[in-house]
């Protein structure tokens, strides 16, 4: 599986240094470097990843991300559009996407919850397109301005049925730009949609990141093959989309149970095989879709787990408790789903404690006391009450 090792300081003094970490300042031809907001490095990463269209609706604390996008997109030839709910922007960046653009959206907790059913619908039909969710304190409306990770779950199980889904999670604003370009490609390569799992914390945070020349970013761009059915798949490979709606191929999208040409039929063979490759070509692929950051894991007796907003803190712990001579590590993952599950058992041998921290009242931590399967300790720092985790807090699970 991928892996980003990242030093406690910085040696990439390279030219092909993109910023993409917690920033060094070094900057080279083509390079500029800006002040930004998390929620605005999004819109940014997107348009760089050849993002033309967004649909959305506002609200709280994923609103910049649409202020930024109607600004921004006329100045690239590319189109905004504020829907009436949530439900609609789901549905017009499916539609932007099955006539050829790459389409995103944004939106937090609430707005979350009602992109689920075409969110159901954009994975049976194949369609490639992003959802960022900047999250909030919850459920309901909760606290729309505070700081949560309570959508962890709800972003791998939140429609209904069997489906593959993609979600990662930046930590700082350089990651929601060079993130939102990865959830493009990998939303293409693969034909799925794929989710920009941001917070509060990232989404307002502002700060001076390294924006790379656009000549060397990689950009995947969707392959199109009008000579075969936009559903019939070489064994073992991801299916070619069509044509563009309207470019002279015939063909249909459901979100129903459907044929090579997507029209639909209740042949439960059919069914099988359909619902059995959609899994596959991500359960087939983790190695080239899964990413997580180490630190000290080398040396490790205690290990911290933490994404996302809480990171910071996590390492400022880690740090702390290492300057007191206690053997602890960091595991950051980048990609959350899917779940890195074959690492986290790796390092639960070797460990005796597995410390989790995260803004909910326990989402990812089992998902980790799964993969661990007993052989260490699982510790758990949480917060529901709007507040943000500090790093005392976390070392003290280190030492208790």
């Amino acid at each position: 599986m991928s892996k980003i090792k990242k030093s406690n300081k910085c040696n990439l003094k390279e030219t092909n240094c993109a910023g993409n970490c917690y920033g060094c300042g070094l900057t080279t031809k083509g390079q500029k470097r800006v002040l930004l907001q998390g929620n605005e490095a999004c819109v940014e990463g997107g348009i760089a990843a050849g993002m033309r269209f967004f649909a959305g609706y506002p609200i709280t604390p994923s609103t910049e991300v649409a202020e930024q996008a109607a600004l921004r997109l006329p100045q690239v030839g590319g189109r905004f559009i504020q829907m009436e709910d949530e439900i609609a922007a789901m549905a017009a960046i499916i539609g932007g996407s099955a006539a050829g653009v790459k389409s995103m959206t944004a939106t937090s907790g609430p707005g979350f919850s009602l992109k689920q059913e075409n969110l159901g619908y954009a994975c049976f039909a194949e369609v490639p397109c992003v959802i960022v969710c900047v999250q909030r304190s919850g459920p309901s409306t909760g606290l729309p301005t505070s700081p949560s990770q309570g959508d962890i779950m709800q972003a791998r199980w939140g429609t209904h049925g069997d489906h593959p889904i993609i979600a990662l999670a930046p930590a700082n604003v350089a990651e929601c730009y060079s993130l939102t370009v990865r959830c493009f490609n990998l939303s293409e390569k693969y034909r799925v949609p794929v989710l920009l799992m941001t917070d509060e914390i990232v989404g307002h945070l502002r700060e001076g990141i390294v924006i790379p020349d656009p000549k060397t970013v990689e950009v995947y761009d969707r392959k199109v093959d009008k000579s075969i059915p936009p559903f019939k798949v070489p064994k073992g490979e991801v299916a070619p989309l069509s044509a563009p709606f309207g470019q002279g191929q015939r063909y249909n999208i459901t979100g129903l149970v459907h044929n090579e040409k997507g029209f639909p039929t209740n042949s439960t063979s059919v069914a099988g095989e359909l619902c059995t490759r959609l899994m596959k070509k991500i359960e087939d692929n983790l190695d080239d879709i899964i990413e997580y950051e180490e630190r000290h894991i080398e040396d490790a007796e205690v290990v911290v787990v933490a994404y996302g907003g809480t990171t910071r803190a996590a390492v400022s712990a880690v740090n702390a408790a290492r300057a007191k001579g206690k053997k602890v590590g960091l595991f950051r993952p980048i990609t959350i789903w899917p779940f890195a599950q074959d690492r986290v058992a790796e390092i639960a041998k070797k460990v005796k404690k597995i410390v989790v921290a995260e803004h909910n009242y326990g989402q990812l931590v089992h998902e980790i006391d799964l993969a661990a399967k007993g052989q260490c300790k699982i510790g758990f720092v949480g917060k529901v009450d709007g507040t943000i985790i500090m790093p005392d807090e976390i070392e003290a699970e280190i030492l208790r």
